[in-house]
């Protein structure tokens, strides 16, 4: 039996410590709210020391403004901050606290003392201590610095049961170095250090320019992080998106290297989490996760941080252009990370076009396998590829449906009139040269309608100027019917063929499929869906979003959903889930591309089948051409699976493993 209490006040003591509860959870936690009120007070160096991973000592150290005299009770107490006086304030607040409950949750968990010091004056400085029980704070003089130094002991020494959760030292002191991390990398301007035992561990000077914020990111997440980033700075619509993200071939096993910030504060958001993820959709391993340090910084009064007690989550007024700009500009970036994209814009220019056109032993003809339709099985006696079943009875409603389409969207088409005659006069022009631009792999239009009988076979990389190499060099040899051997600028270069082409297709196909409007077929039967409320008003919504992507969805009842069309390469899917999820996309995100990624789910298995295969002989010309087409392709650095495509070994490493110059 339950007995019935009488509704009263809660105990001071008690509610800091229900508090304390959401926002002490650890020493990670102490460590990160101490922080940022010592952000918060303009600091421009901030020291911290811990004991036992945090659980013994937390003394966080600050030059900041300080905390007057007459304040200092105040500081402790719960609903007390000088950082917002109305809600005005609160809906437009920029600094990282506002709450005014961590000082008076932490010191109801734990041994705490703050001396702080407003003035020049080092011997004007105070002193308040709690130790988690209800007391009237007693302010003592004690000298001190301008700037404020709190520090916490024995944590959850008055909570035994909170304190049984905590774990070993080196997991506690792990969470707490990377709360230490993250809150270095939302501030270049100040100046950090970190001890753990009497060891110092980090010392990082403020940096005010790109080179010294680069040199910050290398000693928190290693050089090797900026050594396969792509920087970017992108701003439209009011939204400033600026930091770096990590090349695909550069993922790691978990998600330990995301950092995101919103007005300079880390934030953990499913709608951001989306974004990203759809940018690095098709080039990322499976299993793998991205890396990157990324700023979104908008107006304060557009985003709400008053979401959660640990201010981790944030909401934005408009959700779908925060979403649809951060999707843009990191599909952009990754886009456009190709062969050479470290290279000066000059060069990079030039690489397609003037490199490319003193290329020897590349002759104006297609590969052998360009000039027939791909083949969507497997050569026989090879193993067959798991969605070639799904491919062929595609191909064959396809074929039905459109006889003239296949052969514009699966095989290159003939040379443009006049293109044979045209090679032929660059050859004469210039003796010893086959072609004075290479063929492409990826636009049919450069595709002549038959190979040469004997092609030029001459070595790859010109003599007089090696350094003037394209990208990817000159092919040199082809290694067991698998990768291709090229001479760079700097050193070797290995191609995996049949990788390489399978993206080359497969941006190809993407292009052709969702260049226009996609081609839809009504279905002989609508499939009736059964709807809730939420959904039903999704889908009248955003019908025309349904619309331009080849969906007919009709609202037959209040609880009831009519699917009357669908893309035609999609005419023998289930139906029904992908709706769902388009519907449930579009209600929490904004935008969905469920169905996008059907459609390049398939095409990505068509591009696999219609790849150069292993043991497939090249010549150097046809070696030659793949290597140029990956410099123009988008994404080109992955393939389809998100597998690398091609590596680089320089001389200086080559001659490592050779002990030459030891």
């Amino acid at each position: 039996m339950t007995l019935q209490r009488r509704i009263r006040i809660l105990d001071p003591r008690l509610a800091n410590q229900i508090a304390a509860g959401e926002v002490v959870e650890r020493p990670s936690s102490v460590l990160k709210e101490l922080v940022e009120n010592a952000v918060d007070a303009g600091s421009q160096r901030i020291e911290l020391e811990l004991e036992a991973g945090g659980a013994r000592l937390i003394r966080v150290r600050d030059d900041g403004g300080g905390i007057a005299e007459a304040d200092l009770p105040l500081a402790l107490s719960r609903h007390a901050t000088s950082k917002i006086a109305s809600l005005e304030e609160l809906e437009g607040v920029a600094s990282l606290g506002f709450r005014g409950e961590a000082l008076a949750s932490i010191a109801s968990v734990s041994r705490l003392e703050l001396i702080s010091n407003t003035a020049e004056d080092p011997q004007a400085g105070w002193r308040v201590v709690a130790e988690g029980r209800q007391m009237e704070p007693r302010v003592t003089p004690a000298p001190h610095p301008r700037g404020t130094t709190v520090t916490v002991r024995d944590l959850f020494f008055n909570t035994p049961a909170r304190r049984k959760f905590l774990r070993t030292e080196k997991t506690e002191f792990g969470h707490a170095e990377e709360a230490f991390r993250r809150l270095a990398l939302s501030r270049y301007d100040i100046g950090w250090s970190l001890r753990h035992n009497q060891k110092t561990l980090h010392q990082l000077r403020p940096a005010a320019d790109a080179a010294g914020r680069e040199r910050r990111i290398a000693a928190l997440l290693g050089k090797g992080f900026l050594e396969n980033a792509l920087a970017l700075d992108l701003e439209a619509n009011g939204l400033r998106l600026w930091g770096w993200v990590g090349l695909p071939t550069f993922s790691r096993a978990q998600a330990d290297q995301q950092y995101f910030f919103v007005n300079g504060r880390v934030v953990r958001d499913r709608l951001v989490a989306h974004a990203i993820r759809q940018a690095y959709r098709d080039v990322l391993f499976h299993g793998r996760h991205p890396v990157f340090v990324l700023y979104l910084e908008l107006e304060p009064s557009v985003v709400d941080v008053n979401v959660h007690p640990t201010k981790h989550e944030v909401r934005f007024r408009d959700g779908r252009l925060v979403h649809d700009f951060l999707f843009s500009s990191l599909h952009r970036a990754l886009g456009e990370a190709r062969p050479g994209h470290r290279e000066a814009e000059g060069e990079a220019e030039e690489g397609a076009e003037a490199t490319t056109a003193e290329a020897p032993g590349v002759a104006e003809a297609a590969p052998r396998w360009q000039q027939q339709p791909m083949a969507l099985v497997s050569d026989e006696g090879r193993e067959r590829h798991p969605g070639a079943d799904k491919v062929r009875q595609f191909m064959a409603g396809y074929r039905a449906l459109h006889p003239d389409h296949e052969e514009s969207l699966l095989t290159p088409q003939p040379a443009p009139p006049g293109g044979e005659a045209a090679a032929q006069a660059r050859a004469e022009s210039a003796p010893g040269l086959a072609a004075s631009s290479p063929p492409s792999w990826s636009d049919a239009r450069h595709a002549p309608r038959a190979m040469p009988t004997a092609p030029v076979e001459r070595p790859g990389l010109p003599e007089e100027d090696p350094t003037q190499a394209p990208p990817l060099g000159y092919a040199i040899a082809q290694l067991q019917g698998v990768y291709i051997l090229a001479q760079g600028r700097r050193g070797l270069v290995v191609v995996d063929m049949h990788a390489a082409h399978e993206r080359i297709t497969y941006e190809r196909l993407k292009t052709q499929v969702h260049g226009g409007a996609l081609e839809a077929q009504a279905l002989l039967v609508p499939v009736s869906l059964a709807a809730s409320a939420a959904e039903v008003a999704t889908a009248e919504a955003e019908r025309e979003a349904f619309a331009r992507l080849g969906v007919e969805l009709d609202v037959a009842g209040p609880e009831t959903l009519l699917v009357r069309q669908v893309p035609t390469l999609l005419a023998e899917a289930d139906v029904e889930p992908l709706i769902r999820d388009m519907l449930g996309d579009l209600e929490r995100y904004g935008r969905s591309d469920r169905l996008e990624a059907q459609i390049n789910e398939l095409l990505a298995t068509m591009a696999c089948h219609g790849s150069v295969r292993a043991n497939r002989k090249l010549s150097i010309a046809e070696m030659n051409a793949l290597l140029r087409d990956m410099e123009r392709t988008e994404r080109s650095g992955q393939c389809n699976h998100g597998r690398p495509t091609w590596f680089e070994m320089s001389m200086h490493e080559l001659d490592k493993r050779f002990l030459r110059g030891q």
